[in-house]
């Protein structure tokens, strides 16, 4: 469902994204290209002066909630997943190639290009270099700790570029079955 926020901006949605017929999608959104976003799926920019901007190729599983506080944007990066169930709430942007797991909450905070951020993780306040991976259960809300944070491994970049290029292929055929 796409509606209006209460300045009367509406989503602009790509012709090649699928966008479930359960999720709700309000006010100064924009989907790139190629972007699959499951059922239940929430994305809101209706507080006054929020946008949210999803680049091309990306991944919103079931469940997911993007949200913009008054005057915040929320950037996410192109071939980025977000994982059932994860908030990330503005001001926030992620970068490219980027995974962020199931439960997991970003919050107020940059997450570098081809990070990681595993499940039931929170990221608050702090900046995130590329290529880093946030543990399972990790709390990251100082940028002493931000800076610590491992590098991600090729396994774990390879595991998010196969969930990405699988919801692509969901994308094109939900579109092309579901006209």
């Amino acid at each position: 469902m796409l509606l209006k926020n209460p300045a009367g901006e509406m989503p602009i949605v790509s012709e090649s994204a699928y966008v479930s017929d359960s999720t709700v999608i309000i006010g100064n959104v924009k989907i790139g290209e190629r972007v699959y976003i499951a059922p239940n799926a929430t994305i809101r920019a209706d507080e006054p002066g929020s946008r949210i901007i999803i680049g091309s190729g990306c991944n919103i599983q079931d469940n997911v909630v993007i949200h913009g506080l008054q005057d915040s944007t929320v950037l996410v990066g192109d071939k980025t997943s977000l994982s059932h169930g994860c908030i990330v709430h503005g001001p926030c942007a992620i970068g490219n190639n980027c995974f962020i797991g199931f439960g997991s909450v970003v919050f107020n905070c940059v997450v570098g290009n081809e990070c990681v951020v595993l499940h039931r993780a929170l990221v608050k306040d702090v900046k995130i270099p590329d290529q880093r991976v946030v543990k399972d259960g990790m709390v990251v809300n100082e940028q002493e700790n931000a800076d610590k944070l491992g590098k991600v491994t090729r396994e774990l970049i390879d595991f998010a570029t196969r969930v990405v290029a699988t919801n692509i292929v969901l994308s094109e055929s939900y579109s092309k079955n579901n006209p």
